[in-house]
């Protein structure tokens, strides 16, 4: 009874109740109005016959009087189907016709009665069958009575039959929508059901739980796949932040430890000037480092949540790729590199520019670090953009030492750095850095083998507008 009550509580099971109870009274008065209509449209007819009988019927005793009326009328009465025929004299003693006995009264008043009436016709005296009748009673002369009358037994059958088929219809009606009601509405209660159980347990702490999808695809499926989708992008948040904690209390203890022994240094014992001022210029610039590493880190995180979508804005990426490489042609050539431009496209992208500009300097910053020649080949870079069905490539390619395939998810976390490039300077967070803008901008950050060497490949979706 409980879960029926529940049931009941439910939005779903009321509005088919509602629905149910209106279609019901909506069809029973529809119904109703077209048996009335439809006994009236009959009972009219019968009348309007009947009056065209009462008319033959007075012709007849005008051309033969009463002899002549009582042989027609005792003619008609046994033909199938007959009318009701009554023939009484002024004591109102039936003399001829098919009728055996009257409701009282009947004969008391001329013309249209105004009312049904019951009668029994001739030999039915046994029978406890009543029927009705509407009729016209004509006064004659002498005084005597003529009633010529219609049965009502078939607007009144008529009436029976569409009574008996509402209440069977609706009696089927009924009990196929309270069975569909109850298995639907208990369906949809062991869902919502699934559903608390299920967000109880994400309340609890389990944010590695979903909410159960059927595959029916209805309102509970694509409001369980809305929600799981957010549950996990709140599990993916909760996994960066637990990882930059945990990357933050690693890899910054040592540029801390580095700050504090330098202090500590400089404390301790005669020194002269020119000491401290070196003490103090290498506490500056771990500070620097530490300043830039957090700057990185609260850039990526503003990334991730969407703080810099609104400085978006439709452009050409070529003219930032001819600024990155003139800025670094001069450190290029400083490090032994061959910085190139290769195919660019100006097909217009909705990007934002600084962060572009500033992942594709990054990125090519890393290959000029890492790019290197094997015997008899020159150390290069290439910056170059490719076009691959609804997506522009941004490649950064070098001939370096690559990075192997299997690290390549790897290289991309926070403050990752292996252990071939632990002897050049950086933070582990420049690959991080442009995966966090790609998301940004919907599109994505992939590492390919250069063969030899790495490709960095941003890849941006080109607007619906666009090429």
């Amino acid at each position: 009874m409980s879960r029926f009550a529940a049931l009941m509580r439910t939005t779903a099971a009321r509005l088919s109740a509602l629905y149910l109870l209106l279609f019901m009274l909506g069809a029973v008065a529809l119904v109703f109005y077209m048996t009335n209509l439809s006994v009236s449209l009959l009972t009219s007819q019968t009348q309007q016959s009947l009056n065209e009988e009462v008319a033959s019927i007075g012709a007849s005793y005008s051309r033969g009087g009463i002899p002549l009326l009582v042989r027609i009328i005792d003619r008609r009465s046994r033909q199938p189907g007959a009318y009701l025929y009554l023939v009484a004299d002024p004591a109102g003693r039936i003399l001829a016709g098919n009728v055996e006995s009257l409701q009282p009264g009947v004969l008391d008043s001329d013309g249209m009665v105004e009312r049904s009436f019951t009668y029994q016709r001739y030999g039915e005296q046994n029978t406890s069958e009543i029927h009705k009748a509407i009729a016209v009673v004509i006064a004659l002369p002498n005084g005597m009575r003529v009633l010529v009358g219609r049965d009502l037994g078939e607007p009144e059958r008529f009436r029976d039959i569409v009574r008996r088929a509402l209440v069977l219809a609706l009696g089927i009606m009924g009990i196929g929508a309270f069975l569909i009601w109850y298995f639907v509405g208990r369906r949809a209660l062991l869902r919502i059901d699934q559903l608390s159980s299920a967000s109880q347990r994400i309340m609890g702490g389990d944010l590695t739980g979903r909410l159960p999808i059927s595959g029916s695809g209805d309102e509970f499926d694509r409001l369980s796949g809305s929600l799981n989708a957010m549950l996990g992008r709140i599990h993916e948040l909760n996994d960066g932040l637990k990882q930059v904690s945990d990357n933050i209390a690693h890899d910054l203890k040592t540029p801390l430890t580095r700050l504090r022994n330098r202090a500590e240094a400089a404390l301790t014992g005669g020194r002269l000037t020119k000491d401290y001022r070196n003490a103090l210029e290498g506490i500056i610039a771990e500070s620097d480092q530490l300043i830039r590493t957090f700057n990185a880190i609260l850039m990526i995180s503003r990334l991730e949540a969407g703080y810099s979508s609104e400085n978006m804005q439709i452009m050409p990426v070529a003219p930032i790729l001819h600024d990155v490489a003139d800025l670094y042609e001069p450190v290029a050539e400083d490090a032994g590199v061959s910085l190139s431009l290769g195919d660019l496209d100006e097909t217009p992208l909705r990007i934002n520019r600084e962060l572009v500009g500033q992942t594709v300097s990054n990125l090519v910053d890393n290959a000029i670090k890492y790019a290197g020649g094997g015997e008899g080949s020159s150390a290069t870079v290439i910056l170059s953009m490719e076009r691959q069905d609804r997506n522009i490539l941004i490649v950064v390619a070098d001939n370096g030492p690559g990075i192997p395939e299997e690290q390549h998810g790897q290289v991309t976390e926070r403050f990752v750095r292996l252990e071939e490039s632990r002897t050049q300077p950086g933070l582990g967070l420049g690959l991080s850095l442009a995966k966090a803008v790609m998301k940004l901008h919907g599109g994505s950050l992939r590492l390919e083998d250069n063969k030899p060497g790495l490709r960095a490949v941003l890849a941006f979706p080109v607007p619906e507008n666009g090429g």
